[in-house]
């Protein structure tokens, strides 16, 4: 793929985030329709549909042959093509809803499966992450890099809980319980793909989660790597977008995170812990 055709997919996912989330803030502070999907609290607002109309509509107008992966439209286009748009027009609907200024427009390129474009807008802090395979990772126009940290011991990390916690054991506690004890904090954001650019802007050192889509992270996973970060399976095996499950880190405390996640006790261990104390 050619710098000068990533740069132009680049600008149109610019110009698609910046789109989507200036629609959000036209709905800050302001929603009158908020309803659960699925699971509780897996919310959809107007807002959501809003960006997510206003960033299709410049995709499909520069790139009508182009296939596109949505929350809430789902597939569309031709999903056979080389090329896949994966758009979350506004990840973190449950911060939005209460106002907490971490949310954002998410707009990434799939080619060949592999991620190598992304934007993520958050228009309620005015920053806008961007990256491209190749051409670095900015945020606001300036260059962004990794921490870095390199121990456990010294990092500040983040993680994002499924919208089915409730019903499965596979749901992130214990392995939240295991990095409070090791790192210097945990933090829950509620935003994939502000997290990925986070840890791409040197915030935080490392990121884990499950349960999550691929409009959840393709756009950060670019911005990440560009800025110098690592990203794989929580065993460090290569990353599996079905998998719903990622490591992202600055590349320093890779390995060591791996090996937490991987030698995590069962909450009964927990349990025990907090009863003694």
């Amino acid at each position: 793929m050619s710098i000068e055709k990533l740069e132009t997919f680049l600008n149109i996912a610019t110009e698609a985030a910046i789109a989507g989330g200036s629609k959000l803030m036209s709905y800050w502070g302001n929603l009158q329709d908020i309803q659960e999907k699925g699971s509780p609290g897996n919310l959809v607002t107007e807002a959501d549909k809003a960006a997510e109309e206003a960033i299709l509509k410049i995709l499909q107008r520069y790139l009508p042959d182009h296939g596109i992966l949505s929350e809430e439209a789902g597939k569309l286009g031709n999903i056979t093509s080389r090329y896949l748009w994966a758009i979350d027009p506004l990840d973190g609907t449950t911060n939005f809803a209460h106002q907490y200024p971490f949310a954002a427009s998410s707009v990434g390129l799939l080619i060949d499966g592999v991620p190598q474009v992304g934007a993520v807008f958050n228009p309620i802090l005015d920053e806008l992450f961007l990256a491209a395979k190749g051409l670095g990772a900015t945020c606001n126009q300036k260059p962004i890099s990794v921490s870095q940290t390199t121990t456990l011991q010294k990092s500040l990390v983040i993680t994002g809980f499924a919208y089915d916690r409730r019903e499965t054991t596979d749901n992130n506690y214990q392995e939240f319980c295991q990095m409070c004890h090791l790192t210097q904090g945990v933090r829950r954001s509620g935003s994939a793909a502000l997290d990925l650019s986070s840890i791409a802007y040197g915030r935080a050192d490392g990121y884990w989660e499950r349960g999550l889509s691929p409009w959840d992270v393709v756009a950060g996973i670019v911005i990440l790597e560009e800025a110098g970060g690592k990203v794989t399976a929580y065993n460090s095996s290569p990353f599996d977008l079905k998998s719903g499950k990622i490591l992202a880190t600055n590349g320093k405390i890779h390995d060591l995170m791996s090996k937490a996640l991987i030698e995590t006790p069962p909450l009964a261990y927990w349990d025990t812990a907090n009863r003694l104390n």
